[in-house]
């Protein structure tokens, strides 16, 4: 399986998993709230929401245009500190996310 395959694989098992546990939102936010200059819209949106309305749209847009991928990536070290640590979802998001950035440092084997 190439990379891209595993990249949309595992966004996609991201995806379920917020779903499953209710993080997934029906309705997007307002436009604004994208122009924040803060990493991962922290004073925007909450962790959950930028996963969904921002990294897993742009990278199905990178694989979807047959774009490079980047080089380097990790979103997992983020999500430990964003998220409390008595999160019902924390846990296996951040085991996912784990997986996902390991598949950008090769670490993946």
């Amino acid at each position: 399986m190439t990379t891209e395959m595993r990249v949309r694989q595992q966004l996609h098992l991201i995806e379920t998993l917020l779903r499953e546990h209710g993080q997934w939102q029906s309705v997007a936010p307002d436009a604004s709230v994208f122009d924040s200059t803060q990493p991962f819209c922290m004073d925007t949106l909450e962790p959950f929401e930028w996963l969904q309305w921002v990294l897993i749209p742009r990278m199905h847009a990178l694989l979807d245009g047959h774009h490079p991928l980047p080089g380097s990536f990790a979103v997992a070290p983020y999500y430990e500190i964003a998220l409390d640590s008595s999160h019902p979802a924390r846990d296996a998001v951040l085991a996912q996310l784990e997986v996902l950035d390991a598949l950008f440092t090769g670490d993946d084997e």
